[in-house]
């Protein structure tokens, strides 16, 4: 299991606590969270299921860069961080 871990100013605009979830791939981690919290995944990800631009994704201390597959593999103890993305000049 993966534990996925929302940053302060995620949870100001959705409920969505740290769980501990299951999967293989960073995909399948989500997938399984927003089917105990649904009302996230439409925050985090678009409707093809890609990461939306104002969000970032980290598994353990890597930046997820592609934010469509989301293929990249997972196992027990890793950490999955949400967090909303800065922007502007």
């Amino acid at each position: 299991m993966s534990r996925v871990v929302f940053a302060k100013a995620v949870r100001r605009h959705v409920d969505c606590p740290d769980e501990q979830v299951p999967g293989t791939t960073l995909r399948e981690v989500l997938n399984s969270y927003f089917d105990q919290h649904p009302a996230v995944r439409s925050y985090i990800v678009d409707e093809h299921g890609a990461v939306r631009k104002h969000i970032a994704v980290f598994v353990n201390s890597q930046l997820v860069n592609d934010r469509t597959q989301l293929d990249l593999a997972v196992g027990d103890g890793d950490e999955i961080h949400v967090f909303q993305a800065l922007s502007g000049g």
